[in-house]
């Protein structure tokens, strides 16, 4: 292949600025207010969730924030799925939200506990049809020989449940990632940016600038 160099590939980031005085005290409500900000970009609530196995090796990929509790930040998955098989090795993870619009991310770590099933059940009711057969198809992260084979796996599920709500996996369910560190960054020129972090001692949340 050719060689791919993007060393020159730069912009600046010259939006806005973020102080200590702009922040609240409590990382879960300026994570509220981002988020709010973030309404009209695409994809707001999508998030990076970065896990490892027991021996290190990371991975990643984007998940979608479905809530937040007083405990921590939501999403649902297979268990099945490389993250759930992770997670299941090592509990400790981190979350990545990225804004380019707005020139923003927010960093989260910390550790991760399943939702009870209650709750599974209960947002699996809610999702669409189409994703309920999906969702009860797929073998999250198994192989798969080509595409025919993963529509024929649908056609069977299709015509288990013809009619009304797909039974939920066992398997599928939710996940809740316990906050001990939130960072929150906001771009600046000549890459000085703003970066504040949040770290849980004590029951109380202590906050720190950091240097770009």
């Amino acid at each position: 292949m050719s060689p791919i160099d993007h060393r020159q590939t730069r912009r600046s980031y010259q939006r806005a600025s973020l102080r200590r005085a702009d922040l609240a005290l409590d990382p879960f409500e300026q994570l509220a207010d981002w988020l709010k900000d973030a309404e009209g970009e695409p994809d707001a609530t999508a998030m990076v969730l970065a896990t490892a196995d027991a021996k290190g090796r990371p991975s990643a990929r984007a998940v979608l924030l479905k809530h937040v509790d007083d405990r921590g930040l939501c999403w649902y998955s297979d268990g099945r799925s490389l993250k759930g098989r992770q997670l299941a090795e090592n509990p400790m993870a981190a979350l990545l939200f990225y804004w380019a619009g707005l020139e923003r991310q927010i960093r989260v770590e910390g550790y991760v506990e399943r939702l009870p099933a209650k709750d599974a059940d209960a947002y699996f009711r809610s999702r669409p049809r189409g994703s309920q057969l999906a969702a009860a198809a797929s073998e999250q992260s198994g192989p798969v020989k080509n595409r025919e084979a993963l529509e024929q796996r649908l056609e069977r599920v299709q015509l288990r449940y013809p009619h009304g709500d797909v039974t939920r996996p066992e398997t599928w369910g939710g996940y809740r990632l316990v906050p001990d560190t939130f960072e929150f960054w906001q771009g600046r020129d000549n890459r000085l940016h703003d970066r504040f972090q949040y770290r849980l001692q004590y029951e109380t949340w202590e906050i720190q600038r950091l240097m770009p």
